[in-house]
């Protein structure tokens, strides 16, 4: 149980220390987290809900467990005017949301919420098959407005996060995505100038590369693709649109034009 506890109760601050206006807040985190290693750590229970079950004399716990992994990286950005800000936000109970890290804008990196622990960062989402993206995800909110770039320093810090949790939970390479990838319609961040070609360069996310030569087949059907890459069709002018936002670097509505179809048909060999 000691370990248990360790681990759901460690919670860390990345190149800066909590202001001393987050005692009280870090003193809830360590309760809550206490909390539930108590629950992890009891045995489970004997159905008493089911007449027709029957109940062994003995207890037979098994040994071969462990915790769950989080098997995905969500990026977001802030869509505030600072850091200070968003751990405000993320630290305000009325507000239930939050992230499991903060880059700020000079680099710094706050680490909020174990890994292991489910934040809530995606809201109504979906990925593929997975609609619960907040139990499987990793959310990484980038201190931005919507409208700024994104600075060296925070670009620096995501791209050793990313490796750090690439190799810790062996994330596929594929599960790199975007807030609007997995809400399209709903949410835009991180946005169309965001760097997502640099980030694949270094194997976080994939990219369609050179489309030079490239031919759609006369039956490719771009809706189909989209779904099989993850995107939600049930809103198809919007994933289309979080499909521009991420691999065009564009906002921009209306059905794919052709070298867009050459895009997505040339993207979607790395997901076949």
């Amino acid at each position: 149980m000691n370990r248990i506890l360790l681990v759901l109760g460690t919670a860390a601050l990345y190149y800066s220390c909590a202001p001393k206006v987050y005692t009280a807040n870090n003193k809830i985190y360590r309760d809550k987290s206490a909390a539930f290693a108590e629950v992890i750590a009891a045995p489970p229970k004997d159905s008493v809900y089911a007449d027709s079950l029957k109940i062994p004399d003995k207890k037979v716990l098994t040994t071969n467990f462990g915790m769950r992994k989080p098997n995905m990286v969500i990026i977001h950005y802030t869509a505030q005017n600072s850091c200070r800000k968003t751990l405000e936000t993320f630290t305000a109970p009325a507000r239930e949301v939050s992230a499991h890290y903060v880059i700020c804008k000079d680099g710094t990196l706050h680490h909020m919420l174990n890994d292991y622990l489910r934040a809530w960062h995606a809201g109504v989402a979906k990925w593929g098959n997975n609609n619960d993206i907040n139990s499987t995800s990793i959310g990484v909110e980038i201190d931005n407005n919507g409208t700024d770039s994104f600075s060296h320093a925070q670009l620096n810090t995501l791209s050793g996060l990313l490796a750090y949790l690439k190799k810790t939970y062996s994330i596929p390479v594929a599960n790199f995505i975007g807030h609007s990838d997995v809400a399209p319609g709903r949410k835009i961040d991180p946005g169309p100038l965001f760097p997502w070609k640099s980030l694949s360069e270094k194997g976080y996310g994939h990219w369609y590369g050179d489309t030079v030569g490239i031919k759609t087949p006369a039956e490719f059907n771009a809706a189909h693709a989209l779904r099989i890459i993850g995107y939600d069709i049930g809103n198809l002018p919007a994933a289309i649109q979080a499909f521009r936002a991420h691999f065009l670097s564009v906002e921009k509505s209306g059905e794919l034009n052709e070298a867009e179809k050459k895009v997505l048909y040339r993207l979607l060999q790395k997901y076949l």
